[in-house]
C-alpha cells in the first residue's frame, strides 16, 4: 500500500542516482538464483542527503500514521539497520535490530538493542521481495515477546508471494514506493522502452521462471 505521489517521487530518486538498475538484456542474478532486470540497492540513498533526508521523513510520517503507539523501532540487517536508526531518530524512539542468525561468539544475539518484553514495535526493511527474511526477523522479535506492530520498507517488488506470506503472518505491510510505480515513471523518462515494459511486467508476474 503505497502514496503514489510519494511513491513517484522516490522512484524517480533513486532511478536518478542509479539505486534502481534495469536491464533486460544482461539480467542480474540474485543469491536465490532468479534471473532480474532489475537491481535495487537503497543503500546508495545513504550518500545522497537530501534523499536520505527525504526518505527519513517519509517513513517516519508513515510510522506514526499507521502505527502511532509504536514505543520502538527494528531494522533488519544489514540494509534495513540505517533507515531504521533514522527513522527512530526522527521519532525519538529506541532503536534495536535483527541478525539474519544468531551471532556465532559472544553472547550469541539474533537481536542486538535492550530486550523489552511487549513492548510495540515497527520493523524497517529497504526493500522486500518475497518477504521471507523479513518476516524471519518479525518472528525472532515475535519470540523474544515484542510485540510486533507491523513492517515498513522503501521499495517493494509487489510479489503475490509477498502479499501472500504476510497475510498468512499476520502482518501488515507499508512501503514508500512500488515496482509499479517505478516502470511508470522509467517509461516516462525514457530508461526503457515498449519492448521492455512487456518484460519487465512480465518478469514481476513470474520471477522465479522468466528467463528459463
Amino acid at each position: 500500500m503505497t502514496d503514489t505521489a510519494i511513491s513517484r517521487t522516490v522512484v524517480e530518486m533513486l532511478l536518478d542516482i542509479g539505486a534502481i538498475k534495469l536491464n533486460v538484456k544482461r539480467p542480474y542474478t540474485w543469491s536465490s538464483g532468479w534471473k532480474s532486470p532489475i537491481y535495487c540497492d537503497n543503500r546508495l540513498s545513504l550518500s545522497y542527503p537530501d534523499i536520505r533526508d527525504y526518505i527519513k521523513e517519509k517513513l517516519a510520517g508513515l510510522a506514526s500514521e499507521k502505527f502511532p503507539d509504536a514505543e520502538a523501532i527494528a531494522g533488519v540487517a544489514t540494509a534495513g539497520i540505517p533507515q531504521g536508526a533514522l527513522v527512530a531518530d526522527e521519532l525519538h524512539l529506541p532503536f534495536l535490530y535483527v541478525r539474519s542468525k544468531s551471532k556465532g561468539h559472544g553472547l550469541g544475539n539474533m537481536i542486538e538493542g535492550k530486550i523489552t518484553k511487549k513492548q510495540k514495535v515497527i520493523v524497517v526493511e529497504d526493500l522486500v521481495s518475497t518477504g521471507n527474511s523479513s518476516l524471519k526477523a518479525a518472528e525472532a522479535l515475535k519470540n523474544a515477546r515484542f510485540n510486533v506492530l507491523g513492517m515498513l520498507a522503501i521499495f517493494s517488488y509487489g510479489f503475490d508471494i509477498a502479499d501472500q506470506n504476510f497475510a498468512a503472518a499476520g502482518l501488515p505491510l507499508y512501503t514508500l514506493s512500488s515496482y509499479a510505480d517505478m516502470l511508470k515513471v522509467a517509461r516516462e523518462k525514457g530508461i526503457v522502452g515498449d519492448k521492455d515494459l512487456i518484460l519487465l511486467k512480465s518478469w514481476r508476474v513470474d520471477p522465479e521462471n522468466w528467463r528459463r
